[in-house]
């Protein structure tokens, strides 16, 4: 009798501390996920502060939930905009800073400093006094700020007219301008990052992410990269190394719950974390219809056109019970966790593999659809990127019918125009 005891409380203590593992390993993840991350954009009216806000969270100015533009101040008083598909992730539209009366301390008292992790301040002319007090009051405060010229486009194509126009020199002189401004000021902090809301592939706004990135601490750098437009290769890289860097410990959730002798336990869980990650990293790549169809506005595409470039993975409203239970039974990953389910018949034995079962299980399908999930969004990127096909035919045609000096003007430098 005293054995079989002291045999069931060795059971039962090591339940309990397989419990407290998997509990402490599911609040870590939480944690990661649920991370609150707080952007301020601030600026004086008419700086396309509201544009950029747009631009961030991937939307037009005319989407449904896009921050309010136009010609007039639009932004009286601070507002929210929680990031479309991550609700813990929120860009602030502050309002404007230009008024004769304005005095940095009450402003940020007035707009709530503290509840921001950072405040990126823009300007569409030049860098004024009030910039900079505003920027030496942050930084008095222990919060971090980055100086933004916005609408750089415009400048381009004023200077477009000169006969000796060149791209890289035009955007020197504005960055040179803008720092020279700030030096008369007597700022120290010299980064300035060019942008047009519009254009997040040019000029410097990969260059902010990166400076922001850096800067942020490993929970707020993980929601940061994953809110990020996917505007280009190199972000959708990120993410999946993001992702990936945390299917471990999803992995070593599964296996502390697998080694719980519970039959059938095990599979009810796993199916519930490969129905959640999954549909995680679909919404992260945009592949559910929300994010598709906005892309097809955006890009003036057919949703069925994007969709077409959609090989490997579901969107996410597709991923359900029924969809992984499929996936396991086409894998060798469905007959393990069949043998698994009959060990934990078997006393200790069943334990010691049902853990080790649903680790290499877990793993397993999340990695292999981190893959799918990744190429299909580089492969959504490409369609997006290319040409509408009426386009391509009538810049054809206009070729074909140009006057034959005006062809071999296309084929100069763009200096010698």
């Amino acid at each position: 009798m005293c054995v079989w005891e002291c045999f069931e409380n060795t059971v039962l203590s090591r339940r309990g501390n397989l419990m407290a593992a998997a509990a402490e390993l599911q609040k870590k993840l939480e944690s990661i996920e649920n991370t609150p991350l707080d952007i301020a954009i601030m600026g004086e009216s008419g700086a396309g502060k509201s544009s950029f806000v747009n631009a961030i969270r991937g939307l037009h100015d005319d989407d449904e939930g896009a921050a309010k533009t136009g010609v007039k101040q639009t932004t009286m008083k601070r507002k929210a905009y929680p990031y479309p598909r991550l609700q813990n992730v929120t860009i602030w539209d502050l309002p404007g800073i230009g008024t004769p009366s304005f005095e940095a301390d009450k402003y940020l008292n007035r707009v709530k400093f503290n509840n921001y992790d950072f405040f990126i301040i823009v300007t569409a002319t030049c860098f004024t006094s009030h910039h900079i007090t505003l920027a030496r009051a942050i930084h008095r405060l222990g919060k971090r700020f980055y100086y933004v010229r916005s609408k750089v486009d415009i400048d381009l194509r004023a200077e477009q007219r000169k006969r000796n126009f060149n791209k890289e020199r035009t955007l020197q002189e504005i960055r040179e301008d803008c720092k020279e401004n700030l030096r008369k000021a007597g700022e120290t902090s010299l980064w300035v990052f060019l942008l047009c809301s519009w254009e997040l592939t040019e000029y410097d706004f990969q260059l902010l992410q990166e400076t922001l990135e850096n800067e942020l601490d490993d929970q707020k750098r993980h929601i940061f990269i994953l809110v990020m437009p996917n505007i280009s290769a190199k972000i959708l890289e990120k993410k999946k190394a993001e992702l990936q860097e945390h299917i471990w410990e999803v992995a070593l959730l599964s296996c502390a719950i697998g080694a719980l002798p519970v039959p059938g336990l095990s599979l009810i869980c796993d199916v519930a974390i490969l129905i959640f990650h999954m549909k995680h990293y679909c919404l992260a790549f945009g592949l559910d219809e929300e994010s598709l169809t906005r892309l097809a506005k955006q890009i003036d595409k057919p949703v069925a056109e994007l969709k077409s470039a959609i090989r490997n993975s579901p969107l996410a409203s597709a991923i359900t019970k029924e969809f992984i239970l499929s996936l396991l039974s086409r894998s060798l990953c469905g007959a393990l966790m069949v043998v698994e389910l009959i060990l934990n018949f078997v006393p200790g034995l069943g334990s010691l593999a049902g853990g080790g079962i649903s680790f290499a299980t877990t793993y397993y399908m999340l990695q292999s659809f981190l893959d799918d999930t990744a190429e299909d969004a580089q492969n959504i990127l490409t369609k997006a990127l290319e040409p509408r096909a009426e386009e391509s035919i009538k810049q054809h045609q206009d070729r074909l019918y140009m006057p034959i000096e005006n062809q071999t003007h296309l084929s100069q430098p763009c200096q010698n125009l």
